[in-house]
């Protein structure tokens, strides 16, 4: 399913079960292109993302987060593939801050958007997503760079780390070692493993 429908990608985060998607299509002659974010504020996508894609040979292009929107309008997307550090049983999904985004800019352009993750991932003890408690990170990565200040002093700060991203929005299937599912499915389909 994953294969036949992808020749251009967005690719926001870069785990190792997405990586796996990545390099498979890769080596499949079925990934023409990745978009890969930044990830900020902590960069992760322009410091890792980024360095594992050209490590690997991957064609790629790096953008920063707010150019998701204008990516998938203009530069023909196909699918937009995420990581994730947490699924619950209903399908929601918690990943990097940003993704919930990349899932509602992919609804709206009818981009499928699918999710990779190992079957650890999966907290099937959890409903929902609202379930999932969601890191604060220190404001500095925000108001400074390389310990420099650059923010206004006194400017108040909400760094999440995570955002969660309804299983509604995941229309393309939830990737996993075992298969690909739809978020519905996916408590029947890991029951037992």
């Amino acid at each position: 399913m994953l294969s036949n429908s992808l020749s251009s990608c967005h690719l926001s985060r870069f785990p190792s079960c997405l990586a796996g998607v990545i390099r498979s299509l890769h080596a499949l002659g079925r990934l023409e292109h990745v978009y890969c974010t930044e990830t900020r504020p902590y960069n992760q996508g322009a410091r890792l993302t980024a360095y594992e894609l050209v490590y690997e040979h991957i064609p790629a292009t790096l953008i920063a987060d707010s150019m998701v929107s204008v990516a998938m309008k203009e530069k023909g997307l196909s699918a937009v593939i995420v990581g994730a550090d947490r699924v619950v049983a209903n399908g929601d999904t918690a990943n990097k801050v940003g993704t919930y985004q990349l899932a509602i800019a992919a609804k709206h352009h009818g981009i499928p958007f699918y999710v990779a993750a190992p079957s650890t991932s999966c907290d099937l003890s959890l409903a929902e997503g609202s379930d999932i408690v969601i890191e604060e990170r220190p404001s500095q990565e925000l108001t400074d760079v390389n310990g420099v200040r650059i923010a206004a002093p006194g400017i108040g700060v909400w760094n999440p780390a995570f955002d969660v991203t309804p299983h509604e929005l995941i229309t393309g299937g939830i990737v996993t070692e075992f298969g690909v599912f739809r978020p519905g499915e996916l408590r029947e389909a890991l029951a037992g493993k």
